[in-house]
């Protein structure tokens, strides 16, 4: 796996004895992989990630994993809430909701499945904590959206899926931080990504249900 180098200035150091355990995905929500670029590495923006994938499934590493990159912002997961302190973040180059939200390129996938898989060798991450933005920062984010294949990322050994048990499975167990609107979209976003209802109905209830959290 091929990773170029382009370092952000947007970093800090991780407090001592704070494992790294969550990894955030996100989507850049700009127009192009440029200008995505541009802005984390801006000093200005102060904001960046440990990783961009690019479309065609190029790799740019912009800070290096043992440093804190700006990526979560105000976030919540699991009852952590400096989530930048804990986690990888990779930006997922797409024009997001604003932009002409689309499908993310096989590609683009496969190589986030490769960068990932690599990360959770290196770092005690159990698949719950596998998320998206909108899962750690549902009232300010929709990224990486309903059409992230979450699915696939998770048959490949990367997260979470449903599976066909019944489990005693909340919303506030699985990690989000209450059960408001914000969060039930997170999450419908994550694992019911074509009902997005807003509401705990029968149809989340269900997906709820076949979460396994062991």
């Amino acid at each position: 796996m091929k990773i170029s180098s382009s370092p952000s200035p947007n970093f800090d150091e991780r407090p001592m004895d704070t494992p790294i355990d969550i990894l955030v995905l996100h989507y850049t929500g700009m127009k192009t992989a440029h200008a995505a670029l541009e802005r984390m590495c801006d000093p200005q923006a102060k904001v960046s990630a440990h990783y961009m994938i690019d479309e065609d499934g190029s790799i740019t590493q912009l800070v290096a994993e043992d440093k804190r990159a700006w990526h979560a912002g105000v976030a919540y997961w699991r009852g952590q809430t400096n989530i930048n302190a804990r986690s990888i973040g990779i930006e997922i180059v797409n024009p997001g909701h604003e932009w002409g939200y689309r499908a993310f390129p096989t590609l683009q996938i496969d190589a986030v499945i490769q960068l990932s898989k690599d990360i959770l060798a290196r770092h005690p991450i159990p698949a719950r904590n596998v998320v998206g933005h909108s899962d750690v920062a549902p009232r300010r984010k929709q990224d990486p959206g309903e059409l992230f294949p979450w699915q696939k990322l998770a048959q490949n050994g990367v997260g979470l899926w449903l599976d066909s048990n019944n489990h005693q499975t909340n919303l506030l167990n699985l990690g989000y931080e209450d059960e408001s609107t914000d969060s039930i979209l997170a999450f419908q976003r994550h694992f019911t990504p074509n009902h997005l209802s807003g509401v705990l109905d029968d149809r989340t209830k269900q997906a709820l249900s076949r979460i396994c959290l062991t």
